[in-house]
């Protein structure tokens, strides 16, 4: 439950993306079985506290991507209502649909090691709620709040690449490369690669 290369959800959905990717259904099992047991019982996970100085990855949508891969539709909108109840459900309120629940990062500087990592959480933030909205029923109020800030972090993310520093430069362009070709949805929209 780190925003770092060790988070345990990340690496899950990545054994996840492998296993049914070559027909490993027993490791894909596998898998599952410890993404449930580390997380199903997780509630209101603390978004308000993301990011720190240096998270490139979202510790509570990491948890969310991870578990929207191994439930059940009806079962994952549930899990996700007590564990990020901080999505909004009602209409639009303002202009700015996604900066009270889940801000867009800034690095104040991104050629220093550590801020870089915050243009990376834009992206991963970007891929893990692509993916999260996949596993909700087309009529779910939240997909609305969920697509406005995908669409906000994958502009702020894919803006940020530049090649003008190789903090980040140096791997952020694979960020972009899993989240503009969905890698991690198994039923991808139309207009993915």
């Amino acid at each position: 439950r780190i925003g770092e290369h060790d988070q345990t959800a990340f690496g899950l959905g990545l054994m996840l993306d492998y296993a049914h990717t070559v027909g490993d259904e027993a490791f894909a099992k596998l898998v599952s079985d410890s993404a449930r047991k580390f997380f199903l019982t997780d509630r209101n996970c603390p978004l308000a506290y993301e990011p720190s100085g240096e998270d490139f990855l979202s510790p509570c949508l990491g948890e969310a991507d991870a578990l929207r891969r191994v439930l059940s539709q009806d079962e994952f909108a549930k899990w996700l209502k007590e564990f990020l109840p901080q999505i909004p459900t009602t209409p639009l309120q303002s202009e700015a649909p996604t900066r009270e629940w889940l801000p867009v990062t800034r690095s104040p500087d991104p050629s220093d090691p550590k801020l870089a990592h915050l243009d990376g959480l834009n992206l991963s933030r970007a891929w893990m709620i692509e993916g999260i909205i996949s596993a909700l029923p087309a009529d779910d109020p939240r997909r609305f709040w969920l697509s406005a800030a995908a669409d906000e972090h994958r502009r702020a993310g894919l803006a940020a690449i530049t090649g003008e520093h190789y903090e980040g430069g140096h791997w952020l362009g694979s960020f972009a490369v899993y989240l503009t070709t969905q890698r991690g949805i198994r039923h991808r929209t139309p207009n993915a690669p």
